[in-house]
């Protein structure tokens, strides 16, 4: 944006100060202060497969829901006896008109595995530092776990009656489901507790240039489906002393090459054809141009060339595979006997399973190699509709927040619980509001961190848009 932009002030709701300054020599609110308390204590609760238990940072939401005055049957602590560390909690404020249904806010506690050899900071100790929070969690995604729990001690304190009633399910799972998932657990043992109209989850958020400068605010509306195939080649094998051609390695290893060569069509949906419609608009540079020529024609080469350079939005275009772990021989004397890799995939709506293995076997095109679904199955995803009872209060909110910064429908190329919700009737959607920089902020990697003002900020905006939906 050529203009500057403007956020509400961290410190004072009326007066507006510039969203790119990272930070502030004023003292946070006594709110924000307890605000900042609870995330503190989350990012300090480890809550990593490896290490950690989600069960007992449910426990401690769950005494902090009590003390600010939810009782005991709108709190419900739940785990699968054979995973006593992967538990979650749901809480319930109850609305005042009974024909308006629920809302449900919904967030993962459990957290990607983090080694204190590995980073700079311990990533289990919560520490602020040049205008970011550092600690594993901080933007995946405990910042917004901390915020919809401070939001329902909020109303509950402000003795807040929502129209709708106000779910909250914080669950383990998404980050490690090796174990269990808490969505898929309560989408299938306890629809009851968590059926509503719609979800609000992560995957939105607001966009930086990377220097602070707040550029487009977004809202998930959808995400790709997440798939992983076996491609294995097999072998009689012999003496490693006469070799031959013919060898399961060889064989995997041409196959991959074509995988790798291999370009899903493009595939375009409301969602995605909005946002580089939108986002392209609002950039002034060759990319952006080209990003709205590609919303306007798919079949525009010259356009996805440009496009495409950027890897996020290459994935957000197609189905994209890609090899991530590869096992081979079974002696270092002796020619293989069988060689197989793991392609993990991103399936864009439209597409499948089905349709994604067949697209493989062909740019593959060896009969002898097979191509096998592996893994732990999420339910493909089903894009949410863009409804106007969701996006508009989100629209007025950004532009009183954010004047001057769009609100653009955005697809995830990565996948969050929402997966699990879509089979039960709850479409669920990613809230703008906090923000993050174009590196990712170390999600998932080492120093993760979140900006202080971001926080903030995101706080007070994701209060009102829940209000907004609440008394609708």
């Amino acid at each position: 944006m050529k203009s500057a932009i403007f956020a509400v002030s961290l410190f004072a709701v009326t007066a507006p100060a510039p969203a790119q300054k990272p930070a502030t020599d004023q003292a946070p609110r006594p709110d924000q202060r307890a605000f900042r308390e609870l995330f503190r204590e989350l990012v300090e609760t480890d809550t990593s497969v490896a290490t950690g238990s989600c069960t007992l940072a449910a426990e401690k939401i769950a005494g902090h829901l009590k003390q600010a005055g939810f009782a005991d049957d709108q709190i419900t602590l739940f785990k699968d006896d054979k995973f006593p560390l992967d538990g979650g909690i749901v809480a319930v404020l109850p609305g005042s008109v009974a024909a308006a249904k629920p809302m449900l806010l919904l967030g993962h506690l459990d957290v990607v595995n983090a080694r204190r050899e590995d980073w700079t900071r311990d990533p289990f100790k919560f520490i602020e530092e040049d205008g970011y929070f550092y600690g594993r969690g901080t933007s995946d995604m405990k910042v917004l776990v901390a915020i919809w729990v401070d939001t329902l001690i909020r109303f509950k304190q402000q003795g807040y009656r929502p129209k709708r009633t106000i779910k909250l399910a914080l669950t383990c799972g998404e980050e490690s489901g090796a174990r269990m998932n808490g969505v898929q657990w309560l989408a299938e043992n306890r629809t009851a507790l968590i059926a509503a109209a719609f979800a609000l989850n992560e995957g939105g958020g607001g966009d930086t240039d990377g220097k602070g400068k707040l550029v487009t605010q977004t809202m998930q509306v959808g995400e790709k489906s997440n798939r992983n195939f076996e491609i294995q080649a097999t072998n009689p094998g012999g003496h490693s002393s006469i070799p031959v051609d013919d060898n399961a390695i060889y064989e995997l290893g041409d196959a991959l090459a074509r995988v790798r060569a291999y370009k899903f069509p493009v595939r375009f949906n409301d969602t995605t054809r909005a946002f580089f419609r939108q986002a392209g608009a609002a950039r002034t540079d060759d990319l952006g141009r080209a990003m709205v020529r590609l919303a306007a024609d798919p079949g525009d080469k010259a356009a996805e060339a440009i496009v495409v350079r950027d890897r996020s939005y290459n994935s957000m275009l197609r189905t994209t595979c890609v090899a991530t772990l590869i096992e081979g021989g079974h002696a270092a004397n002796a020619l293989p006997q069988r060689a197989k890799a793991n392609v993990n995939c991103r399936i864009a709506p439209g597409e499948d399973a089905d349709t994604t293995r067949a697209a493989l076997e062909r740019a593959i095109g060896d009969a002898g190699m097979t191509v096998t679904l592996t893994g732990r199955l999420r339910p493909v995803a089903v894009t949410p509709p863009l409804s106007p009872m969701i996006v508009k209060p989100a629209e007025r909110l950004v532009a009183r927040y954010f004047p001057g910064v769009p609100l653009i429908p955005t697809m995830s190329t990565g996948a969050t619980d929402a997966t699990y919700l879509a089979p039960i009737g709850i479409p669920t959607y990613g809230v703008p509001g906090p923000w993050g920089d174009p590196d990712g902020n170390g999600a998932h990697g080492l120093n993760e961190r979140h900006a202080v003002r971001s926080a903030y900020v995101g706080r007070d905006f994701l209060f009102d848009l829940v209000k907004a939906y609440a008394d609708e």
